[in-house]
């Protein structure tokens, strides 16, 4: 009857909430729901909490909480807890003793909680003036800013390597300071795969991949998670495919048990794969509709062209022809190709060692044989030959979005840091030159910036615009502009190039505080087949630049004369100021890319 539920305590100073949510499926009996929501309600009270109920949940809290203080800050990390004990309790530590009351909680203890408080309709709050406060007597000099002080050094932990008789490659960063454990197979495959499959494959398949196993159902899946606290996850990316799992160190053993069957015997439930594929049609319809999204399906196709692997929407959705045509059997398919040892990578990060995971992992994969895998087409294409503009029509569209690219190297390039840092400087953070002039300067969008997307192969540069309708023709003139000065009579400035290098290296030390961040650092040395000391040397190199480097950067990437221009909007507002450029022929498409009148 429904595609989500969840119960939750909703904790403040003053009056706390209790919150039981239900999304409907579509057309669903909303009052049947209700009545079914209060029945189990009522079951808790009268009785109560079973001791298996109790203790998954005693282990979900204490993952959740032990997941939280990776990092020092945000919701649930080192200073919010500490600075919620020192306001609610007066005690920045109390949270051992909250954790003292999880562990030590009984069946008897929900079940006098629940009765209290989830039996009355009626709740009184009384409100009191606070007492009177005085300032501190201890003096701060608030005449200037404080003074920042050396930033930490960067340390990505030493790789180690390893690999299991079957040839699947292990890759591991010790981390102790939390009891966790992630891991994370990285499969070479990836929506790119979809070229030698219906245009959709991977991403429903990676989507519906944890939904059971040959033994065991997505339910039995879902409840041992709860047991284990611990969170498993799969999806795609472009080249990639993933599965991964988040355990407590204490419950590695089983966890890894249950993340070696949903890898090795995904069972595809025909009930579940329906659902997905409903699911993922209702997506697609979706993109249609949204201007940003609509760029990302056509714009694939444009650049790269018929039979290269990355022509398919980059979302990995797919279209509703091709996504109709699926069957569970295209899945297993999937399954088959691509998830074989020798085409996978398996990274670990956290409390663990090598001598103490590999046994486990060999026992567990000892069956999993290697097997010739397809190749997919990710090679080179040339620059377009001259500019070509597509307008895609969205009637009554408020703003227009502009997307505009051009083919560049792959991420694994000798120029890379060299491009990263020019594209910092033209639209990859808020204080570029395309953001502070369409949105600060000239206020006709929310937010514009340059990308360089991560491929394995050649990837787009690409300028991302969405402005206000009338100011789509004056928009694509400030952006063409930016683009010729970067690499014409405005080149990069030592002002922005500091700047630039401040903003990636500064950052570096915090971006690694989860093990799912450390990992998808990881994950990135493995994809683009990077050095294991990439990180450690980053800040040196990214110091090291000099004008003339991106100078070369720019001339590489930015080609003002050789760029796909994709426009969504209202044709009626927008397409006769496009004309007044003088850029050449405007082609209309639809949103799956396909040529109208």
């Amino acid at each position: 009857m429904a595609t989500e539920v969840s119960a939750e305590v909703d904790a403040h100073e003053i009056s706390s909430q209790f919150v039981i949510t239900v999304t409907a499926k579509a057309g669903g009996d909303l009052d049947r729901i209700e009545a079914d929501v209060n029945q189990e309600l009522q079951r808790l009270l009268d009785q109560g909490a079973t001791p298996e109920e109790l203790q998954r949940a005693k282990t979900g809290e204490i993952a959740q909480f032990v997941t939280g203080i990776e990092r020092i800050g945000g919701f649930g990390g080192k200073s919010d807890i500490l600075a919620m004990n020192q306001t609610y309790r007066g005690d920045p530590g109390f949270y051992q003793t909250i954790l003292k009351y999880t562990r030590e909680a009984t069946p008897e203890n929900l079940t006098g909680a629940a009765r209290k408080w989830l039996t009355d309709n009626v709740y009184v709050l009384g409100i009191h003036p606070f007492p009177d406060y005085e300032a501190t007597s201890e003096s701060v000099d608030r005449s200037r800013l404080p003074t920042p002080t050396a930033p930490p050094e960067v340390v990505f932990p030493t790789l180690q390597r390893t690999q299991l008789a079957n040839g699947l490659k292990i890759v591991l960063a010790e981390r102790h300071a939390t009891p966790m454990v992630r891991l994370t197979l990285q499969v070479d495959a990836g929506y790119a795969s979809d070229q030698l499959a219906a245009p959709g494959t991977a991403r429903l398949a990676m989507e519906t991949m944890d939904e059971g196993t040959a033994h065991r159902t997505a339910l039995q899946i879902s409840d041992e998670l709860e047991s284990l606290g611990a969170t498993l996850g799969a999806g795609s990316d472009l080249d990639s495919s993933s599965v991964s799992l988040s355990t407590l160190t204490a419950t590695l053993d089983p966890a890894l048990n249950l993340y070696a069957d949903i890898i090795l015997n995904p069972a595809f439930p025909e009930a579940d794969f329906q659902r997905r594929q409903k699911e993922l049609l209702a997506a697609i319809d979706q993109e249609k509709s949204e201007p940003s999204a609509m760029t990302r399906r056509v714009f694939p196709a444009l650049l790269y062209g018929h039979g290269h692997a990355y022509a398919n929407p980059f979302t990995g959705s797919g279209t509703e022809t091709s996504v109709n045509q699926l069957t569970r059997a295209d899945l297993e398919k999937f399954h088959e190709t691509w998830f074989h040892p020798n085409n996978a990578t398996l990274i670990i990060v956290g409390d663990t060692t090598l001598n103490e995971i590999t046994p486990k992992l060999e026992s567990l994969f000892a069956d999993w044989k290697p097997a010739q895998i397809p190749a997919k087409n990710i090679g080179a294409v040339a620059l377009p030959a001259k500019r070509a503009i597509y307008l895609v029509d969205r009637p009554g569209s408020l703003q227009s979005m502009i997307f505009a690219g051009s083919p560049a190297p792959p991420r694994a390039n000798p120029q890379e840091i060299a491009l990263e840092t020019m594209n910092t400087v033209l639209g990859g953070t808020f204080s570029s030159r395309v953001n502070l002039n369409l949105r600060e300067a000239k206020h006709w969008s929310y937010g514009v910036h340059s990308m360089l997307m991560a491929a394995s192969g050649q990837r787009p540069f690409a300028l991302f615009a969405p402005v206000q309708t009338d100011k789509t023709k004056e928009s694509m003139v400030e952006l063409d502009k930016e683009l010729r000065g970067i690499v014409g009579d405005q080149p990069i400035t030592d002002k922005e190039l500091q700047k630039a290098q401040d903003s990636q290296t500064l950052r570096l030390p915090g971006s690694w505080e989860t093990l799912p961040a450390m990992a998808r650092s990881v994950g990135e040395i493995v994809r683009f087949g990077l050095p294991d000391d990439y990180f450690n040397t980053y800040p040196e190199k990214v110091r090291a630049l000099t004008l003339d480097s991106l100078a070369k950067a720019a001339a590489e990437v930015v080609h003002p004369d050789q760029m796909i221009w994709v426009v969504v909007g209202d044709r009626s507002k927008i397409e006769s100021g496009i004309r007044e450029l003088g850029w050449g022929e405007i082609q209309f498409i639809d949103a799956d890319g396909q040529p109208v009148k």
